[in-house]
């Protein structure tokens, strides 16, 4: 019965079957624009849609379903232009005159399936109790329209999402071979690329990820293996660095304005105290709480003093080493982002077209259920998720330390590596921009959260089964010996 009954296919079909009626029916559901889009439509060459003349049109309010092709004006470095430019020519040879960003969602929602399907599989090889509760689940959860409405749009959090998902399950698979292969191996080097290099924010984990990687060493010991493990590891080090230290020093200015100004000095008691500490003048206190891209703070963000003042100044470095000696400040930052993770919906960015007729800024509540509980009656408190952290990673030591084999320990470690990867998205939002843009920025954070849960839902069942099993089995022995 559990070789008969694929799991993973009817998971797979069932994933489908709701991208294209959320992604591909009418009426168009999208992610509106922040501004962050051009960065990488100048990169792809894409541009707005003339049609969309006015500002209204173009940001905020209202999401967009075209757009026009254009030659390459700019270079910004991302994973997320291959999937971008693999949209951007099926689109141009569907339609040469306008890029509709359904083939980039397209590509994410193919991606997605991907991604359930082999989750699902490898939990077939741990149990099909396991495996039922991992398919229904990633379509409970990932499924949700505040995650996939991200897939019609040119940010780089459906990315994240689906080469995060990936990860997991290249992962699980390649711990699975009897002997792993070069191929499996490769690919779950690239389903790591793809996710640490999919924006700034990211980079950071290449170094942890690579690291890591240094385990699948001991799987195989001819020289073959050895070598690709390596190459693999260094790639993602050089990689991540590369892009880190080649991102467009506007978008470091940013970076350093909303995190100092919308972060650190934003409800500060004390700002000319915080502003001596991080060795800047006091005369910058006025622009406390205001964030980079508003057009009314008292020292305007690009004013010719604020380089002196405070860009050349100033430093991520710097801000690491102020909420080491005021620990109480990044508490009190991380409750505030616990309490926004929570919640995925995205009020200030539209996901209906203009033409749909809909007020700007409406959001679509299809396919919402697990959004819409998450936000009601998930606890958001910072003590919450620290309990929840300590129990997750209590049981995966645990079901670390009395496995045997070798794919179930992997398996535990890439539910630890979850874990900091939820961790890490968290943290770095709120120390590299501040409260800016914060619902956003917690996107990763949301999802690894969610596949924790997922992850403790299936081990929980699987157990029961385990229980189960061994009492029905001593019960059958019993009464053999009684017989």
């Amino acid at each position: 019965m559990r070789d008969r009954l694929r799991l993973e296919y009817i998971a797979g079909a069932g994933a489908a079957g709701i991208l294209i009626w959320l992604l591909f029916t009418s009426p168009f559901v999208g992610m509106a624009d922040n501004g962050d889009f051009l960065r990488v439509m100048m990169t792809a060459g894409l541009d707005y849609n003339p049609a969309s003349v006015t500002y209204e049109d173009r940001f905020f309010g209202w999401a967009n379903s075209v757009f026009a092709y254009d030659n390459i004006r700019g270079v910004y470095i991302t994973s997320q232009l291959i999937p971008v430019f693999v949209a951007r020519t099926f689109g141009w040879l569907y339609d040469g005159s306008l890029f509709n960003i359904r083939f980039l969602g397209a590509v994410y929602g193919a991606l997605l399936v991907a991604a359930i399907f082999m989750i699902v599989r490898s939990g077939r090889g741990i149990s099909l109790g396991a495996a039922f509760t991992l398919g229904a689940g990633m379509l409970f959860f990932f499924l949700d329209i505040h995650y996939v409405a991200y897939f019609n749009s040119f940010f780089a959090e459906p990315l994240s999402l689906v080469f995060l998902l990936l990860t997991v399950g290249a992962g699980v698979r390649l711990s699975q071979q009897e002997k792993p292969t070069i191929g499996a191996a490769n690919f779950f080097f690239f389903c790591i690329f793809m996710l640490v290099c999919s924006k700034l924010q990211n980079t950071p984990l290449g170094i942890v990820m690579g690291l890591y990687c240094l385990r699948l060493l001991p799987l195989r010991w001819d020289k073959a293996w050895r070598r690709c493990v390596i190459w693999g590891c260094s790639m993602l080090f050089l990689l991540s660095t590369l892009l880190y230290l080649f991102a467009p020093d506007g978008l470091k200015q940013i970076n350093l304005y909303q995190t100092v100004f919308f972060g650190i000095l934003n409800k500060s008691p004390d700002v000319k105290g915080d502003l001596q500490d991080l060795g800047l003048p006091e005369k910058l206190a006025v622009n406390a709480g205001t964030n980079y891209f508003q057009s009314d703070a008292p020292i305007k963000q690009d004013a010719p003093e604020m380089q002196g003042d405070f860009y050349d100044r100033m430093s991520h470095g710097k801000v690491m080493l102020y909420y080491v000696t005021h620990p109480q400040r990044l508490m009190g930052l991380l409750e505030r982002a616990v309490e926004y993770g929570v919640n995925m919906r995205i009020g200030y960015l539209g996901n209906y077209e203009k033409a749909e007729g809909q007020p700007p800024l409406t959001l679509s509540n299809n396919y919402s259920a697990w959004s819409t509980f998450k936000a009601k009656y998930m606890p958001s408190s910072l003590l919450f998720l620290v309990l929840f952290y300590l129990v997750y990673y209590a049981v995966c030591v645990m079901e670390w330390l009395r496995s045997r084999s070798t794919a179930s320990r992997i398996t535990a470690e890439m539910l630890m590596l979850i874990g900091f990867v939820g961790l890490f998205s968290l943290v770095v939002p709120v120390m590299g921009d501040g409260m800016a843009d914060i619902n956003k920025h917690l996107f990763l954070y949301s999802a690894a959260f969610d596949m924790m849960l997922l992850a403790s839902a299936a081990w929980l069942v699987h157990r029961i089964g385990v229980i189960i099993s061994s009492r029905r089995s001593s019960r059958s022995a019993y009464g053999s010996y009684r017989f």
